[in-house]
């Protein structure tokens, strides 16, 4: 279920990221550092393809803002009923038109998030300030440091990769675009991925891929918005939880819950990651009249939903799902479009959060 690029006329289709990275999947090739890109001449913007951490004008957020108020009229009740109970046939006919073609793997994710390969020796340096590299870093030894002390879950028979060390759960995996790069990338044999996505179709892709490998991975349909319905885990055994571009595809009325849900599957130590739309992107300023469902969500031309976050927003649905922060940033990234002589502002925000690690227990003298 993970969001769409931008396609030519698709209203408020947009672009996932404008972090690229070279395709090859080697471990010791040195990944780009983000984010050194500066715009400090306005005269010069047509001369890359983008410039990083693009501060607006106080003239630009308040355009930003009125174009927001002007389309924020919300459609009947029915209407937004109708989409959200319609939601899982509208991600299989988006599958279903669009195959594996529609997305590029997501090579940049082992640069902003070294916790899906931890043992290969990748750039780890982020976009971000030092400040946030290091406390991933910290995070990442943190994990390691839970592992020694944390008493393992008690499981009820075998599950699906029971036997891994280090297990990681892609939430709206969509046809594989992060779960096939990270197999690729870990070589870690402790490894074991599991995948889910609301869509049916998608799930069939990502198991008819050449690449899956269900000796370590395992793909499945799932609600993320059912908290009642069952992970194919038990609670406390991941690692890591990602969800790119997923969250914001529910209702802001179920959002609370299903990352609730999802906290009570991490170990001691493990860890969220997210990274999804930021308030007044450039795809939600696209969106025409009746296209709102309700404040800052909307549905798109192909009856996908979208809803664009600010950073205590995501904070708040975290923390209160009982995790801590170690990262919180927004990207704000100025794109170029040469031909065309146009500039487009995308935002995007990047959170890491954690489940408190285990304590080791005091020693007496």
């Amino acid at each position: 279920m993970a969001a769409p690029h931008a396609v030519a006329g698709v209203e408020g289709g947009s672009s996932e990221t404008g972090l690229i990275l070279s395709d090859s999947s080697s471990g010791d090739v040195k990944r780009p550092q983000f984010g050194t890109r500066f715009l400090t001449d306005p005269r010069q913007v047509f001369q890359h393809n983008a410039w990083d951490n693009v501060e607006w004008t106080e003239e630009q957020e308040a355009a930003a803002k009125k174009k927001v108020l002007e389309n924020s009229q919300p459609l009947p009740p029915e209407k937004q009923e109708e989409y959200d109970n319609r939601a899982n046939e509208y991600w299989n006919d988006f599958y279903t038109i669009h195959e594996n073609r529609f997305f590029k793997d997501r090579h940049w994710l082992f640069t902003e998030f070294p916790e899906l390969a931890p043992q290969c020796s990748l750039n780890h340096e982020s976009h971000s300030e030092a400040s946030v590299t290091d406390a991933g870093q910290q995070d990442t030894l943190d994990q390691e440091q839970s592992r020694e002390v944390a008493v393992p879950p008690h499981t009820d028979g075998d599950f699906p990769g029971s036997s891994a060390t280090y297990r990681i759960l892609e939430v709206g995996c969509g046809v594989g675009n992060t779960v096939f790069p990270i197999l690729k990338t870990n070589n870690d044999p402790g490894l074991f991925v599991y995948c889910c996505d609301f869509s049916s179709t998608a799930v069939e892709l990502v198991k008819t891929n050449p690449e899956y490998d269900p000796g370590r991975c395992f793909a499945f349909v799932h609600d993320l918005s059912d908290v009642e319905s069952d992970y194919p885990v038990p609670d406390g055994t991941l690692d890591v939880i990602v969800l790119i571009f997923v969250l914001s595809a529910l209702h802001p009325d179920k959002m609370q819950a299903s990352i609730s849900r999802l906290a009570r599957l991490l170990k001691p130590g493990g860890v969220m990651l997210l990274r999804d739309y930021g308030r007044y992107d450039m795809a939600q300023l696209r969106f025409k009249k009746g296209r709102c469902l309700s404040e800052n969500f909307y549905v798109r031309g192909d009856g996908t939903r979208v809803y664009f976050f600010t950073q205590d927003e995501l904070h708040d649905l975290f923390t209160d799902a009982g995790l801590e922060k170690v990262q919180n940033l927004v990207d704000r990234r100025l794109q170029v479009n040469r031909g065309k002589q146009l500039t487009m502002y995308r935002v995007w925000i990047q959170c890491k959060y954690r489940k408190a690690p285990v304590q080791p227990p005091e020693t007496l003298d």
